[in-house]
């Protein structure tokens, strides 16, 4: 039985704003790699992006997770529900260990307290699109809403 909602009424809102998650990281991504592209891959140094700190290779990360998530929203039929949850909790590992090696050696991805905190949220906001996002049948509709009254 499903946990989460299905043909939310909301849901085109919903995958609106996963869709603008995704274009922010692709912008991000791009306006990272065009600050830092004289600069070494992992280089952990001054370079931000949209007050954020960043380097080529979050950089191109950011472009990759905007990338899947604008092709998720864009095929639609719960492939973008799929797509937003695993990156939205990818995206919480990351923030999580960018947090804790924010000022060592090990800040690969030269991550500042701001990246952490708009990485954190927005993976946040990924895994609220896509508990909200799924699209059913009116069977399984209704099996829902009579589990949800039954709880």
């Amino acid at each position: 039985m499903a946990h989460t909602p299905v043909n939310h009424p909301a849901r085109p809102i919903y995958r609106a704003i996963g869709g603008l998650v995704g274009l922010y990281f692709v912008v991000f991504g791009v306006l990272g790699a065009v600050v830092s592209l004289g600069n070494d891959f992992f280089a952990q140094d001054d370079t931000k992006a949209l007050g954020q700190g960043t380097n080529l290779a979050f950089s191109l990360v950011s472009i990759l997770i905007g990338a899947a998530v604008l092709a998720g929203t864009a095929l639609g039929r719960n492939r973008d529900v799929v797509i937003n949850g695993y990156l939205a909790y990818a995206l919480m590992v990351i923030s999580l260990g960018g947090l804790a090696f924010v000022r060592t050696d090990a800040n690969i991805f030269n991550f500042s307290i701001a990246t952490v905190i708009v990485t954190m949220t927005l993976a946040l906001v990924l895994l609220m699109v896509s508990m909200y996002g799924k699209v059913g049948t009116d069977d399984e509709h209704e099996a829902w809403q009579k589990a949800r009254l039954v709880l």
